[in-house]
């Protein structure tokens, strides 16, 4: 029998472990940007401009083949998830041997945590690393997909989120089609400004109070 060949169960456990990984993870880091570009209008208005204006001369509906041409919509899911990484702690990893690095021993059997949180908001590799700023990755070609450290929301190497790929598609798909198509504001009329954008740690980095926004049609 080949060793390397899948057998069903194991296909079932892969699309379990996709599911899980691409759903809870979407959907919390799709509020947070939509949380954000609420709270920054100026910025939603220019993500909104953006799609608006790449859809005028095709189909009306944003497709996966559109992303690539939607620069600062990309920027908006990458400084998303750099404020707010969908899982902060990411899974927790263990080391199999002892391993040395930049002088710290890592003992065998040790469990890891990586805190993508605090790399996030690192002053000494973003400027001001508490700021929603889309802009700076038009700037830099830094992208999640775990080539790039400073920003690796979905881990890196041989234990990446397998996720990664249908979080990617829907997060921009979505959020595109979102903006593209109604204009929002918070319920109760609050103003943008007001807006509790605390966030509740936990196996996935939630908001603290649930955004409630009502869309208008544009």
């Amino acid at each position: 029998m080949d060793e390397s060949a899948f057998s069903l169960n194991d296909i079932r456990h892969l699309f379990f472990a996709l599911f899980i990984a691409g759903t809870d993870t979407t959907s919390s880091t799709l509020e947070w940007a939509m949380a954000e570009l609420i709270h920054n209008p100026n910025k939603l208005e220019r993500a909104r401009a953006e799609v608006i204006k790449l859809m005028e001369n095709k189909k009306n509906i944003i497709q996966e083949s559109d992303i690539s041409q939607l620069p600062y919509l990309q920027a908006v899911i990458k400084e998303t998830l750099r404020l707010h990484p969908p899982a902060p702690f990411l899974i927790p990893h263990q080391a199999i041997h002892d391993v040395e690095i930049q002088g710290f021993v890592v003992p065998k059997n040790a469990q890891i945590l990586c805190n993508m949180w605090a790399m996030g908001r690192d002053p000494k590799v973003w400027s001001n690393p508490e700021t929603f700023m889309p802009e700076r990755f038009l700037e830099v070609n830094v992208d999640y997909r775990g080539q790039d450290f400073e920003l690796i929301p979905f881990g890196s190497g041989r234990r990446i989120c397998p996720g990664l790929n249908m979080a990617h598609r829907m997060l921009h798909i979505m959020l595109g089609s979102l903006i593209q198509k109604f204009d929002w504001k918070l319920e109760g009329n609050k103003r943008a400004q007001d807006m509790d954008m605390d966030e509740k740690f936990g196996i996935t980095l939630q908001r603290s109070a649930p955004l409630k926004a009502i869309p208008l049609k544009i």
